[in-house]
């Protein structure tokens, strides 16, 4: 799917988005594995076990070690790579993010993993600082 975003009222560009139906499955799998490009930029890294949560029709996830963990620092400088989570494997683009969406990002962290003794962890500031929107990337040439 794809949304098409006008740009200062002249330009369109068509952004790649998860269709209802892959965010929902997504967002209910405990088993988002996330493989940031290696540095070569073809090769993706190994698949890294992460929590993910679903906010405003988004894909959002965090690095437990906040900006230290290998591949949060990996997908800030690749900017793509690919995750497989509910029986689907899809490239993505990831997008670093901080603000207000942090505050509903760890509301959806409290929800989804509530009985979690990680929880703590992944709602405070050093996690917060390592948040990552994943986007899907279209891939046709």
């Amino acid at each position: 799917m794809a949304t098409t975003v006008v740009l200062n009222g002249r330009r369109s560009v068509t952004v790649p988005t998860w269709s209802k139906d892959e965010l929902s499955k997504i967002a209910e799998a405990e088993d988002l594995h996330i493989s940031p490009f290696r540095d070569d930029g073809v090769t993706y890294g190994t698949p890294t076990w992460i929590w993910s949560v679903a906010v405003d029709d988004a894909l959002y996830v965090r690095g437990y070690n906040g900006q230290k963990s290998r591949w949060y620092q990996a997908a800030v400088r690749q900017k793509s790579g690919r995750i497989i989570a509910a029986g689907m494997t899809k490239d993505v683009s990831f997008e670093p993010v901080d603000g207000p969406i942090n505050d509903r990002i760890d509301d959806a962290c409290r929800a989804k993993y509530q009985s979690s003794s990680y929880l703590r962890q992944m709602i405070s500031a050093r996690a917060r600082a390592a948040t990552v929107k994943i986007v899907p990337r279209d891939t046709r040439s």
